[in-house]
């Protein structure tokens, strides 16, 4: 593990999620799920997300219509209350579900609506 990529990503990862999540999210780790937990902040957060050729808000933009494509309902929760914190609006992230629904099908933008609200109302 390169120390510096994991650093950045924890901090990008906590300013994005939340320190609370990811503070239960490494409380919550094992034997089994640590070094999961490791890679993800590493390589998710720290050396992609910490590339800066993209803004946190577009990268935000990416994640809500790729996981909502791949029918992700947890992770779409937490992307979305990410995203409202990299500036993404709520007019925006319909947008985004309104493009998923014809890109990727009616059923997809249906769940990603109705996570999203729900996301809205736990913020």
């Amino acid at each position: 593990m390169d120390q510096k990529t994991f650093d950045r990503g924890l901090s990008i990862r906590k300013e994005v999620l939340g320190e609370e999540y990811v503070a239960k999210s490494f409380a919550s780790a094992d034997e089994f799920n640590q070094p999961f937990q490791e890679l993800v902040t590493e390589y998710c957060w720290g050396a992609v997300w910490g590339r800066e050729e993209l803004s946190k808000k577009t990268r935000s933009m990416l994640n809500l219509a790729m996981l909502a494509i791949l029918n992700r309902p947890h992770e779409l929760k937490i992307h979305v209350k990410g995203a409202l914190k990299n500036g993404v609006t709520k007019t925006e992230i319909r947008e985004i579900f309104m493009q998923v629904a014809i890109y990727a099908g009616v059923p997809a933008g249906v769940d990603a609506f109705r996570n999203a609200r729900e996301a809205f109302k736990e913020d």
